[in-house]
Formats: structure tokens, sequence, C-alpha cells
């Protein structure tokens, strides 16, 4: 969902319907052994995915450091075609807001940091889907996955970049996530240029789903579309 819609009920506040519990039980869902193990259980230690490849260079994902990563951030929130859509924009203690809010949480949501060769150029959420409210809004699976991306500097936007990164995050979660078959996104349908980008990283659109906020283009890709039958 729109991460920074404040009438939309806080990802980390979820709580699942009774019946919805009683699938994840089954499906050995890790929510419930969260306390025991330790919240990056329940991404599957993402600190540790490693590198993924791109035409551009090599990818990581570098979980936040308030101290090293929020005015960077902040910079790039405040750009008004980010902002248009994330709503951050303002002064650096908002995003700081954002992103303890996550870092704080029980490891549903990690803010990261994403690093072309070794720059920091892009702002990623890699989330529970399964685990979020969006889980309200249209079906999902045990261990779905769900990103949001920003590239951070205009220089790095329109020359299908977007695509690379998306193509490359998705498949260091169905590599890393063994029990996660897909990986999802709610761009809002207005961002043509995201929904494009999700298209060429070989998601596909589902559904348009009226979430708390905005208007979303529900994409998915799946286990499959990586792995050749």
């Amino acid at each position: 969902m729109n991460p920074t819609d404040a009438s939309a009920e806080d990802t980390l506040d979820l709580q699942l319907p009774e019946e919805f519990v009683a699938l994840f039980r089954g499906a050995g869902n890790e929510a419930g052994r969260a306390a025991e193990h330790g919240p990056a259980d329940l991404l599957d230690r993402l600190a540790d995915w490693g590198p993924g490849a791109t035409t551009a260079g090599v990818l990581r994902l570098v979980p936040v450091d308030l101290d090293r990563d929020t005015a960077l951030v902040a910079r790039w929130m405040n750009d008004p075609a980010v902002a248009a859509y994330w709503e951050l924009a303002g002064p650096p203690s908002v995003t700081e807001e954002h992103l303890r809010a996550q870092l704080a949480g029980d490891g549903r949501s990690v803010p990261c940091v994403g690093t072309l060769d070794g720059a920091p150029m892009s702002y990623w959420e890699i989330y529970r889907a399964d685990l979020d409210p969006l889980a309200r809004y249209c079906p999902v699976r045990p261990h779905d996955t769900g990103v949001h991306l920003l590239i951070g500097d205009e220089a790095d936007r329109g020359r299908g970049l977007g695509t690379e990164l998306l193509r490359a995050v998705a498949d260091l979660i169905l590599a890393a996530r063994p029990a996660c078959t897909r990986v999802l996104a709610e761009p809002d349908v207005r961002n043509e240029t995201s929904v494009a980008a999700f298209l060429g990283a070989g998601f596909r659109q589902t559904a348009v789903v009226d979430l708390p906020g905005k208007r979303a283009a529900l994409m998915v890709r799946e286990r499959a579309a990586r792995e050749p039958s």
C-alpha cells in the first residue's frame, strides 16, 4: 500500500482476521515464531541476500541506518517527482519518522538503500505483503513479498534503469525466500512510468485495486517467471 497514507492503518499495527491467521498457521507462517527467532526471520535475513546483477552494475540492498542514510533519503523524498507519490516531502524529521517506524517494528518491512557498484542511488521497502494492510484489499498468499521503489536522482530516471533494478530485486527475493512464490507491488495507476518498469521486469498487472489514498495497479511476478519449466 501507499507507505505514507495517513488514513490507512499502519503496516506495523495490522491485526489479521482469525481465519487469515489460521491459513498461515497451516502453511507454516513464520510470523508466529518471530518472538522466538527474531524479526529477521520474516524476510529471511535480508541483509545477507548478497548482490544482484544488472547491466548497469552490481546492485546491493543495504538496510537503512538512520544516522547514515536519513539525510540522503530525505533529499530524495523532496524531489517533486518523488513527493507526488511518496508524500514525504519536508524536513529530515519527516523521513526519519517514516524510517524509524519500520526499523522499530517486527521485521515485516525493511527499508533499504540500493547501491549500484557501491554508490547509493535508490530507496526500497521490502515487505511481507501477506502481513500488510494490502491483504485486506486483494488476495494474497503466504509469504508473498512486496516492493516499493524510488530512484533517487533525476539523472538515473527515464533510461530503463528501473526495469533493471526491479528485475534484479525480484530475482533476489525469489532466490533468498524459498517459501515465497510471488513478488507483489502496487504502484499508483497514474504513475505510468512505474507501471511500465514493472511490466518490463517480468511483472504482470492482475487488477486495479482501490486502496486508502490511491488507486493502485496490482503487479505480480510469479516464481515461474524466473525459473524455466
